[in-house]
């Protein structure tokens, strides 16, 4: 009989680690969920499963536990629009924006943070969040993302490619939010964000693969330059199109059919 190596004696005996998938982050979600609202209890009896039901109605969201349970495959990251403390004046940029307010009781520091969520499947969303510690401005601001989620129309507008898919955006938009302005222009398949780069990760949690940009105005603003970009998305929502156009952009809403 072999006899067991002394490196598994000192190991112990093995675990088993079980990958984390969206459904059973779903059912986690659920289990601890106490819904207080009309639209969370029919979530949670499974009256409703679309996330787009709800936006098409217009019904305001007051439960983030909606989207985690609706939008499983949801994915969170913070916006570096903040910059950190450099040497000679310098300094790179950080997820936090820092301020101090003088007391006589000394300096009190508040950190405040934008949070953008998404599915990259045609849902996306942002929220900014401040609190006197970093751990509660940013759940205030994942919080707030996840109750302005929205649906983004996607398709393939550019006339040098025309290739039906929703890889783009099927028409040219416009945001503004301050004075700044960010227009996004719809780019043949290959092309890929030409886009700042924070405005580059909204448009991929958005689920858009390729688009032209031009902005306008103090870009220097970041979380102005973020809400005109949503903004554009946005407006997107707001054209009127025909059938021919829809079948000829391959145009969806959300996730499509």
């Amino acid at each position: 009989m072999k006899r067991p190596d002394q490196r598994d004696r000192n190991r112990g005996p093995r675990r088993e680690f079980k990958r984390e998938t969206a459904e059973s982050r779903r059912e986690a979600v659920l289990s601890s969920w106490i819904p207080k609202t009309e639209v969370g209890k029919k979530v949670k009896s499974g009256e409703i499963k679309d996330i787009d039901d709800i936006l098409d109605s217009g019904i305001r969201l007051l439960e983030p536990q909606v989207v985690d349970s609706l939008l499983p495959s949801l994915e969170q990251e913070l916006l570096e629009l903040g910059q950190a403390k450099g040497k000679f004046g310098g300094g790179k940029r950080s997820i936090w924006k820092q301020t101090q307010k003088k007391t006589k009781e000394g300096n009190k520091p508040k950190f405040a943070t934008v949070s953008l969520v998404g599915d990259k499947n045609g849902h996306v969303g942002i929220g900014n969040g401040s609190a006197k510690e970093t751990v509660p401005a940013r759940e205030k601001a994942t919080r707030r993302a996840k109750l302005d989620v929205m649906k983004i129309r996607r398709g393939c507008g550019a006339w040098a490619c025309a290739c039906g898919e929703p890889h783009s955006i099927p028409l040219k938009t416009s945001g503004k939010n301050g004075s700044v302005v960010v227009e996004l222009i719809p780019a043949p398949k290959g092309t890929k964000l030409v886009i700042q780069k924070e405005l580059r990760k909204i448009l991929e949690y958005a689920g858009v693969k390729d688009v032209y940009s031009k902005t306008y105005g103090q870009t220097g603003t970041g979380l102005n330059l973020v809400k005109a970009c949503i903004n554009a998305l946005h407006n997107l929502n707001l054209v009127k199109v025909n059938e021919d156009f829809i079948k000829k952009s391959g145009l969806i809403e959300g996730k499509g059919k």
